[in-house]
């Protein structure tokens, strides 16, 4: 059986991305969820997109379009061009290009944020509706009020 390479460019997928994927591994830093989240868009796993999506936003995706867009297009590889593991002690930056083709070469260019919360690395997603205000607990389940924590990232 040939060897899977994994979609984010790393090693070969059951080495790199598909312990996370399977819940076997977390991500140990922003620039790796990054990667699997890639990986995970490429290969169509919706459930891990939305799981290592910030908690309180979980509920707010459009499954239905992240499904969508994840099937619809034929993913070409990942550049990432910054990585910021610490903006502070919880957060993150990742900034990549994602390379597809929706029937002509496209690609995704984004400074994405991640919040670190017991440990386990979750993307801030800036398109979900629905922000807290500023004196509510945070998206990320911090139990922080919003301007205190994730609000400067969204």
């Amino acid at each position: 059986m040939p060897i899977q390479s994994c979609p984010c460019g790393g090693a070969e997928y059951a080495r790199c991305c598909q312990p996370l994927h399977l819940g076997q591994a977390h991500a140990v830093t922003a620039e790796q969820l990054m990667r699997s989240r890639y990986s995970a868009f490429a290969l169509a796993q919706i459930d891990y997109i939305v799981q290592t999506t910030a908690i309180a936003q979980q509920a707010t995706l459009d499954r239905a379009a992240i499904t969508d867009w994840s099937q619809s297009n034929r993913w070409l590889g990942l550049e990432v061009l910054q990585t910021n593991e610490q903006l502070d002690k919880h957060h993150a930056l990742v900034e990549f290009r994602a390379h597809y083709d929706d029937g002509q070469p496209q690609q995704h260019h984004e400074r994405s944020y991640f919040v670190r919360l017991d440990e386990h690395w979750f993307f801030l997603d800036p398109t979900t509706t629905g922000l807290p205000t500023m004196k509510q607990p945070c998206v990320c389940g911090s139990l922080k009020k919003f301007k205190h924590c994730c609000a400067q990232y969204l």
